[in-house]
């Protein structure tokens, strides 16, 4: 697999910031959507998201970059450290001593004083089992895999894909099912969780690369755009409403938009601007299942033409004092 930095195209001196602008870049222009007639950028989209999540994960970067894991984040040599021993002698050597086996060191064992050829597996049997001795339980090597004392790793699952999935306000609040392309190319509808949020992670079983022990994951990020009328406080909804300066003192229904559509809200005969009203079980679903509420602050307007108004309250006075309790 291709050095994650040369995937991105940075450097290695590259901050976290360099890596992200680098990546958005590239999986907009490689994503399927906007690839369809090129099976290569599908391929090529998988690599990008693959090196931008070894590389924005601090500890795996670190790690890469010292030269003990690959681009996939498997281990670079599994039995590093295995040929030298803590004692002077025996067959790993001693500090200092990693130079491993030579025909030499077993001169004596079975050839003849200038032997240059040693059979270690003659020997081997010879020592613990085999040929001429009692043999080992199920006839294994006392040292295990080729002599390391260490079992082999087991075979290691494909590599995660990460994904991006952007999300609409209202599609968030509702729970709205979502689609997204995989980077084989095929669609499927997810369903967002309860409690979802900017930030939130959705795991996909087997939808990641392939591997020798079965598919990886695919990890699925969710970031949910702003609303131009709506904002999240919690699990409610704050929505700031314009009524008229009739409605403030006659009161009356007025239709309010929602999350879940529009709505009719009763108000009250003399309402004051700033009020606030609650629409219940009108704003995001929490982990529990429950909704929260929306928040409606009233906000009086005056019209735009005044004359009328001025006309009408000619010789009228209101002479009660709303700063009064303010203390100015």
């Amino acid at each position: 697999m291709a050095d994650p930095y040369t995937t991105l195209g940075v450097a290695r001196t590259a901050d976290e910031k360099a890596i992200k602008s680098a990546y958005r870049k590239l999986a907009k222009e490689l994503h399927p959507d906007r690839n369809t007639d090129n099976p290569k950028a599908a391929e090529r989209f998988s690599q990008v998201t693959n090196a931008y999540d070894l590389l924005s994960d601090k500890n795996k970067r670190a790690q890469f970059d010292r030269g003990e894991i690959d681009a996939k984040g498997n281990p670079t040599n599994p039995f590093a450290g295995m040929g030298g021993g803590g004692h002077r002698g025996g067959f790993g050597g001693g500090a200092g001593n990693q130079r491993g086996f030579r025909a030499e060191d077993f001169q004596g064992f079975g050839g003849g004083a200038g032997a240059e050829e040693v059979d270690l597996g003659d020997i081997f049997e010879g020592l613990f089992g085999g040929r001429g001795g009692g043999a080992r339980p199920g006839g294994g090597s006392p040292f295990g895999q080729a002599g390391t004392g260490r079992r082999p790793p087991p075979p290691q699952k494909g590599a995660d894909i990460g994904y991006r999935l952007r999300v609409s306000f209202i599609d968030a609040a509702t729970l709205a099912p979502q689609r997204i392309t995989l980077a084989d190319g095929k669609t499927i509808d997810l369903k967002l969780p309860n409690g979802v949020e900017d930030g939130t992670q959705m795991r996909l079983k087997g939808k990641g690369e392939q591997g020798p022990a079965g598919p990886g994951d695919g990890l699925v990020t969710i970031s949910v755009d702003s609303h131009k009328l709506y904002r999240r406080e919690g699990d409610d909804v704050r929505f700031d409403l314009p009524i008229t300066l009739d409605e403030a003192v006659n009161g009356g229904k007025v239709r309010v938009p929602t999350v879940d559509g529009p709505v009719m809200m009763t108000l009250k005969p003399g309402t004051n601007g700033g009020s606030t009203l609650r629409l219940k079980g009108k704003g995001f679903t929490r982990k529990n299942g429950t909704r929260g509420d929306q928040l409606v602050t009233l906000e009086i307007q005056l019209p735009s033409d005044l004359a009328e108004l001025a006309k009408r309250l000619d010789g009228w006075k209101d002479e009660s004092d709303p700063r009064s309790n303010l203390g100015a």
